[in-house]
């Protein structure tokens, strides 16, 4: 509804938001963060204002972020929060294992579907859902935050500029320690360690690599990988001991279109010694590049120095010394944010929108076949999704 000032107002179930990620990125530096600002100016001079309805499990943890944040609109009862005729769009940040039935929900009253990854637990479920989406004319997306990153951004500016060349080879070291919570707390929830509630590193994971890289890059064909558990015990929130039946570590190979090789190391098992807690390289023929999640580093080939190994002397050059920083070139603003405020304008003004469910049935597939890949020790080619 449009009122006389040109403000337009649009629902939006907000699932999941007491969890971290759909409390901080989702509702805190996204939505909140575009009322603050006075809604989303849309192309036709209206102006867009998000309306969050927060579902969830717990009522006290939803009564406080909505005294926090001086919102009233809240329930348990995501049945009848998805009836509401003012509401428009449903968000999923649920575990893994609950979103594929939330999500249907959500598409069989009607409502358009913008939710975290993965789509589901595996790619029947998630073309399932594609189908389905499709079927009842909503509109979905799957949230891309990477590609969204100033570091990333900067990146793909030397992609489109030329700058490589002819790319051969991308490298992604990703990850961190998490404490397996006996003498001190972990840092993710116990379910991402158990396989039967939707956890392991590589199906987090892979579906980030994959639209990273069809964003960056081109389609991945093949993979090969090793996937395993580093840990097989850690203690839950509440102290209790048990069996990490997903894995926590994944070293793939991916194989794109045009024959670049990504090698991506994906891991909850690893200390970081690295300026970020993600860092891509980037090398091709006319220049290499180093970016993570704010900064991106290049280095032509004009300005490529000659090294030359010699065990016996110290070194006395400095390597990383030779690389020029990426400027900005223009302002970030937050990953999530940005995408919300893409999804919102396709809603809204039928603007573009590429990252919906289709491509996310991609992501899932290459987990899934990544598992497969490494339980048969073989390299697996990938087929197009029907």
């Amino acid at each position: 509804m449009t009122n006389s000032t040109g403000r337009r107002s649009i629902g939006i179930v907000l699932n999941g938001v007491t969890g971290r990620m759909g409390y901080r990125q989702h509702l805190v530096r996204s939505l909140l963060a575009i009322r603050a600002d006075g809604g989303l100016p849309l192309r036709d001079g209206t102006v867009l204002w998000p309306e969050p309805v927060l579902v969830g499990r717990n009522e006290r943890k939803l009564a406080d972020i909505a005294e926090r944040h001086g919102l009233s609109d809240w329930t348990t009862d995501l049945h009848a929060a998805l009836a509401r005729d003012d509401v428009s769009i449903y968000f999923d940040a649920l575990t893994t294992q609950r979103r594929e039935k939330a999500i249907s929900t959500a598409i069989e009253a009607g409502k358009h579907i913008y939710t975290e990854k993965p789509l589901a637990m595996d790619v029947e479920g998630a073309l399932s859902l594609a189908r389905a989406a499709a079927a009842a004319g909503v509109r979905n997306g799957v949230v891309a935050d990477k590609i969204f990153l100033p570091g990333l951004r900067k990146l793909k500016r030397l992609v489109d500029s030329g700058f490589f060349g002819r790319v051969l080879s991308v490298r992604c070291e990703f990850g961190y320690w998490v404490f397996e919570g006996d003498w001190q707390p972990a840092q993710r929830p116990s379910w991402n360690y158990r396989r039967e509630d939707g956890g392991g590193v590589a199906l987090d994971m892979f579906p980030h690599w994959n639209y990273v890289l069809e964003h960056l890059f081109g389609r991945v064909r093949a993979v090969q990988a090793t996937i395993t558990t580093h840990i097989p015990r850690r203690w839950d929130e509440e102290g209790k001991e048990y069996a990490a039946t997903a894995d926590d570590a994944a070293y793939a190979i991916f194989e794109l279109d045009d024959g670049t090789v990504a090698q991506f190391n994906s891991s909850w098992t690893v200390r970081v010694y690295r300026d970020e807690l993600v860092q891509f390289q980037v090398d091709g023929t006319h220049g290499s590049a180093v970016a993570g999640l704010r900064h991106c580093r290049a280095q032509a080939r004009g300005q490529t120095p000659k090294p030359v190994w010699d065990p016996d002397l110290p070194p006395d050059v400095d390597q990383r010394g030779d690389w020029a920083a990426v400027p900005d070139n223009e302002p970030f603003d937050n990953g999530f944010r940005v995408q919300w405020e893409a999804f919102l304008r396709h809603v809204a003004s039928d603007e573009p929108f590429p990252w919906d469910f289709a491509a996310a049935a991609r992501g899932v597939q290459l987990a899934e076949l990544g598992m497969r890949a490494a339980a048969e020790g073989r390299r697996i080619e990938i087929p197009e999704l029907a």
